[in-house]
C-alpha cells in the first residue's frame, strides 16, 4: 500500500529538469493504485511549476485515480480538459470517466 508514498518521495528527489510526463505518469499511476486521487490531482497541479504539460496518458491515469474513488466530477473535469486541450481522447480515459459516474 505505501508504494505511492515511495513514488512521490523518489519524484521529490529528482531534479526538476529530470522530471517528465513519463515519470509524473508513473507517480500518478502509483497514486491511482492506492486510491490516492487527491495526490494524483496535486501532481497535475504541479506540472506548471515543472514547465510540463499534461498528455493523454497522464490525464487518463488521473481519471483512473478519480474513478477508483467514485470521484465522478473530478473525472469528468479531467476528461473535459483532454477535449479542451485538443489531446487525443482514448478509450482508457472515457471508460474510467464512465465508470466513475456509475459509482
Amino acid at each position: 500500500g505505501g508504494e505511492w508514498t515511495a513514488s512521490l518521495a523518489l519524484l521529490g528527489t529528482m531534479e526538476k529538469r529530470s522530471r517528465n510526463t513519463i515519470t509524473i505518469s508513473a507517480a500518478v499511476s502509483a497514486c491511482e493504485k492506492a486510491g490516492e486521487w487527491t495526490q494524483a490531482l496535486e501532481l497535475l497541479r504541479e506540472l506548471g511549476e515543472w514547465k510540463l504539460e499534461a498528455d493523454t496518458v497522464l490525464l487518463s491515469a488521473a481519471i483512473s485515480a478519480c474513478e477508483k474513488r467514485g470521484e465522478w466530477t473530478a473525472a469528468l473535469a479531467l476528461l473535459h480538459q483532454i477535449g479542451e486541450s485538443r489531446l487525443e481522447m482514448n478509450t482508457v480515459a472515457c471508460n474510467a470517466a464512465i465508470s466513475a459516474c456509475e459509482k
